[in-house]
């Protein structure tokens, strides 16, 4: 049996959305990704400048290296819920699971484990995000998707919502490759629904302006003009994915544009706010561990609850929020956010 039919054979054991072989070469879009950097595009995001050598040179990550495996993954509907996290505030839908880095992660272990039985004498690496890879240049080589304009790689009957991860091997694996065709024709309404207009340009993302780098990656303050746009958004963002017409089409019965628009205040949301400011950095990040939410640190989810609260208008919070203004690291948006509620 040839490497081809033998990897798919095992792969009819895994619950992937989508798989399919990429040759290890400079990436088609390493011009765009270098321009993208050099505008200064990726925020605060110095890594991201750090590692382009590599990402320019993939093979570098695994001696040996010929292809990448890539799969995805779908994250919506939740499949692996966490347990502890908010449930009433407004959270992108990925980060509703458990963090990604580590079951993914675990599924292509277990992959690379039985390729192992068959291809013992070559070598594999797994990757979920957690390397320097242009991802979706190798999904998309490996017809897995086109690149959108808001720059999710989609596809045409799963959609954007899914995690992209890949395998580098040292096997050499050759097959016939149906690329997509870039499907968003005239459309721009991820360009046209973007609140702080991050998107400046179809295929291209300003990171400074973008929601989910915002509350996830920046650090320290906001300027107060993307605050007032950021509207209810706590953690990540879907504006873009969910107002796409490929989304609609596959989750027609679970996602739909109204999803953009401003959460009602509830008792929940209140409380789960109230929580968040009242618990100490370190108890919060206890009782989030394993959550994808972790990521934008205690004083990060502090931070992103005053803008929820001051964008909601919760005035039953103005006290809590008043606490912030004797600590220095949060007291210019504590000051933003009890403007708002007066």
């Amino acid at each position: 049996m040839d490497p081809i039919a033998t990897i798919k054979k095992i792969m009819s054991s895994f619950e992937f959305s989508d798989y399919g072989f990429a040759p290890l070469k400079t990436p088609e879009t390493i011009g765009a990704y270098k321009s993208w950097l050099n505008n200064n595009f990726n925020g605060e995001m110095n890594f991201l400048k750090d590692h382009l050598p590599l990402k320019e040179s993939p093979k570098s990550l695994l001696e040996h290296s010929q292809c990448a495996i890539v799969v995805t993954k779908n994250y919506f509907p939740t499949n692996t819920p966490h347990p502890t996290q908010p449930k009433s505030l407004r959270i992108a839908e990925y980060a509703k699971n458990e963090d990604y880095h580590f079951w993914f992660q675990q599924e292509l272990q277990s992959l690379i484990a039985k390729l192992q039985e068959h291809f013992n004498e070559h070598t594999f690496l797994a990757m979920t995000d957690s390397k320097p890879v242009l991802e979706r240049d190798l999904a998309h080589q490996a017809g897995l998707g086109w690149f959108g304009k808001n720059t999710c790689l989609i596809h045409q009957k799963k959609g954007s919502l899914f995690f992209i991860g890949e395998i580098y091997t040292s096997l050499a694996l050759s097959t016939k490759v149906d690329i997509h065709p870039d499907r968003c024709g005239q459309c721009t309404r991820c360009i046209d629904a973007c609140p702080t207009q991050a998107l400046i340009e179809p295929y291209v993302l300003d990171a400074n302006k973008c929601i989910s780098y915002l509350t996830i990656e920046k650090k320290g303050d906001i300027e107060a003009s993307l605050m007032n746009q950021m509207n209810d958004w706590f953690f990540g963002c879907d504006i873009c994915q969910s107002v796409c017409p490929w989304n609609e089409k596959a989750f027609s019965t679970t996602i739909k544009k109204e999803q953009v628009a401003k959460k009602q205040v509830t008792p929940e949301l209140v409380s789960e706010l109230k929580w968040i400011l009242t618990t100490s950095g370190k108890k919060l990040l206890k009782d989030l561990s394993g959550s994808p939410l972790t990521r934008a640190r205690a004083s990060g989810l502090k931070r992103n609850a005053m803008i929820v609260i001051g964008n909601l208008k919760i005035k039953e919070l103005r006290q809590d929020v008043e606490a912030y203004l004797s600590i220095e690291n949060h007291a210019r948006t504590a000051k933003w956010c009890l403007q708002k509620l007066s």
